[in-house]
């Protein structure tokens, strides 16, 4: 993972490059090197001057595949003032593109695995349906953003991770972990995680049009797997000048299909962990002195055998959704002010089957979620700093078989829901000194449902850098988290729901050391979440026919400790990380949970990437896991879950435009369950060939 150099104050720093004959590297007549800080690696500029007396910015990096590097201020979505990674006070881990392209995984979801502070737990393969979370909360507590956009369904967490975008569409992948309430507002209550996709238009842009670029990919593998995707994207610059710059436009599409046969089958000896889903996707990007607007358009659509997913007693369940994600942003620059204003518009279809494709026998559940949000980001540098402020306007609406209200006019196979809003404002101060940075504000939220006033939630971030490699930081935060419709009206198949649910509050101490050099950098961190009204869906054992039930647990306290070191040699970097978890909750003993009472005790991760030889690549990367809790197996017998080991790896050979790999996950073929009753695949390979094309 990438940790960022803190320590770049020394230099001068320039925020823009001018192509003028006028211009300072333009009138100095040779070739000037620049430090800069990008968000995925440490990189460097050349500006150098052609025979037109342009000046062109080329940037160099032996780890990274494209040759262009924004070379501004990096923004991290540690706060709502985009600070540069040097300066800011909250820790926030990159996974940056050559991790993601280097990785043994077929999706987004794999990929988060060896975050040590995330849990990916998995019911299917390939995304499939996985339930991601950070530190020890539940996957309906973590923001999920696309490019800075909340792309959370209020129906359920379960299927937040259907993303539209391919693996290849991605530059980064930021992880925030610990409660981000004043950055994001209501559903960060642990953090967020943003997927940042690969822009149409390189930056700055140069004085000709780019050439399209052209990625392709085709891999196939065990248990029938096989997937497909291309990318193609035409930046164009220049494409007119009205007296205020140069002008820029570009896009990108991308499409991918995936399918795979499972690896298991029902009693009944059919398939009941099969795959099928395609992902489209458009970006767009237009900007001029001054102004800059951002837009994305994508769909994703999968169906795949549920099995036991749901309930043990029934194991040809199967699920079908469909989502649409579309944004539009802009950011306009006058002077020392900064407006950022952003509308999104999500939707999410979700049908479920008790018993797959025997409508007849047990009705199908259908979901409808429309989710529409304008927000307005603003900031400004002055004298004592730099300020920030907003507000955000979010509407979620439900149409559903089984989740609401009786609607007033049903239609279709929908015979209730829910509208709700919400409603925010926050304020942010950042103060930035040499060697000290303070961060501190506060967010003020209001939703309609169940007529929840308005409340605020504060929080201060404060780190100070010693020396050239050394950095500490603490941090107080506090967030909110509305519940979901699933777990307000969810009251069929052995469920019982409380639409009186009150929402999730959580308040968080840290602190921690950071040690960057260029050959080895740590770091170690420690963390007390003080949670209440945590919302959870249990069980009590002592009932003759008992139900789950969606309560709020009173208060849960949690108490953790998180170190990564990263070991760089000449033809190898090795990292390991470890993350230890203590959550005292005053619940009794014979209630059965299915989230929050269900954690990992300890992961610990290693990967280790090595050149073997020129274009030869192998990286191997390990997890170990101790998950607190147990689960009910489908006789009745109540069993702890068990730690396990997985071992992954691949094995690339890479070259300027194609690329041939093999990859193999769990190689030891261990057998273990992430969510009982729901076995994961043994050992499985993937072989695959990418083509880059100019």
């Amino acid at each position: 993972m990438y940790k960022p150099n803190f320590n770049q104050r020394k230099a001068l720093r320039f925020h823009h490059f001018s192509r003028k004959g006028y211009a300072l590297f333009a009138c100095l007549g040779r070739v000037v090197t620049i430090s800069v800080l990008s968000v995925a690696t440490l990189t460097s500029a050349s500006a150098a001057i052609d025979d037109k007396g342009t000046t062109e910015v080329v940037t160099t990096n032996d780890n990274q595949t494209d040759k262009e590097a924004t070379l501004d201020d990096v923004e991290v979505t540690g706060s709502r003032a985009p600070l540069a990674l040097g300066q800011a006070a909250r820790m926030v881990t990159v996974l940056s593109r050559d991790e993601i392209q280097a990785a043994p995984v077929q999706s987004i979801n794999d990929l988060l695995k060896y975050a040590v502070g995330v849990d990916v737990r998995q019911r299917g393969p390939i995304g499939a349906q996985t339930d991601i979370s950070i530190r020890g909360g539940t996957s309906e507590q973590i923001t999920i953003l696309l490019n800075g956009i909340n792309i959370c369904d209020p129906q359920t967490g379960h299927n937040a991770f259907d993303f539209p975008c391919d693996l290849s569409d991605i530059e980064r992948i930021e992880v925030l972990e610990g409660p981000a309430g004043r950055v994001y507002g209501t559903s960060s209550l642990m953090g967020a995680i943003n997927i940042v996709t690969r822009e149409p238009l390189p930056q700055p842009l140069p004085r000709e049009g780019r050439k399209a670029l052209v990625d392709a990919r085709i891999e196939g593998g065990s248990f029938g797997y096989l997937s497909v995707a291309g990318r193609l994207s035409l930046p164009s610059s220049r494409v007119g000048s009205l007296g205020l710059g140069s002008l820029g436009l570009g896009s990108s599409l991308s499409a991918s299909y995936t399918r795979s046969d499972g690896y298991s089958r029902s009693k009944a000896g059919s398939l009941n962990s099969d795959y099928s889903g395609g992902k489209v996707f458009y970006q767009g990007q237009y900007q001029q002195e001054g102004l800059r607007l951002n837009w994305h358009a994508g769909l994703s659509t999968k169906g795949f055998g549920s099995n036991t997913f749901y309930s043990a007693k029934f194991d040809e369940q199967y699920e079908k959704t469909v989502k649409i994600n579309t944004a539009l942003q802009g950011e306009i620059t006058t002077g020392n002010w900064h407006f950022r204003p952003a509308i999104y518009w999500n939707r999410n279809h979700d049908r479920f089957e008790l018993i797959r494709g025997s409508e007849e026998k047990v009705p199908f559940n259908y979901h409808r979620t429309d989710v529409f949000g304008v927000n307005l980001n603003s900031y400004f540098d002055w004298l004592l700093g730099r300020t920030a402020f907003g507000a955000e306007f979010r509407n979620e609406d439900i149409v559903s078989t089984n989740l609401g209200e009786e609607l007033s006019d049903p239609f279709s196979h929908y015979k209730v829901g829910l509208n709700r809003s919400n409603l925010s404002f926050h304020l942010e101060h950042n103060v930035l000194l040499k060697r000290f940075t303070l961060s501190a504000g506060f967010i003020a939220v209001k939703n309609t449902w169940n007529e929840m006033p308005f409340k605020v939630y504060p929080g201060i971030d404060a780190s100070y850098r010693i020396g050239t490699n050394w950095k500490i930081y603490a941090s107080y935060n506090s967030s909110l988290r509305m519940p979901s419709f699933t777990e307000l009206y969810y009251s069929v198949g052995g469920h019982k729901a409380d639409k009186h649910l009150r929402p999730e509050e959580l308040h968080a101490l840290e602190g921690g050391v950071k040690f960057q050099s260029n050959v080895f950098n740590m770091s170690a961190s420690v963390f007390h979440h003080h949670a209440r009204n945590m919302i959870d869906w249990v069980m009590d054992t002592r009932e003759t026919d008992p139900v789950w039930q969606s309560v709020n647990h009173t208060k849960v306290n949690t108490i953790g400790f998180e170190t990564n070191a990263t070991l760089t040699g000449k033809r190898y970097t090795l990292n390991l990380a470890y993350c230890y978890l203590h959550q005292d909750k005053d619940v009794e003993d014979y209630l059965q949970s299915q989230y929050s009472l269900e954690y990992l005790r300890h992961k610990l991760t290693a990967s280790l990437l090595i050149h073997v030889i020129k274009h030869l690549d192998l990286n191997v990367k390990y997890r170990f896991q101790d998950r607190m809790g147990s689960y009910t197996t489908i006789d009745g017998e109540v069993r702890n879950y068990h730690p396990y080991s997985v071992v992954d790896a691949r094995l690339s050979w890479n070259a300027d435009t194609y690329s041939v790999y093999l990859e193999g996950n769990n190689l030891t073929s261990k057998r273990y369950v992430d969510y009982g009753n729901v076995p994961q695949a043994g050992c499985w390979f993937v072989a695959g060939v990418r083509f880059l094309f100019h």
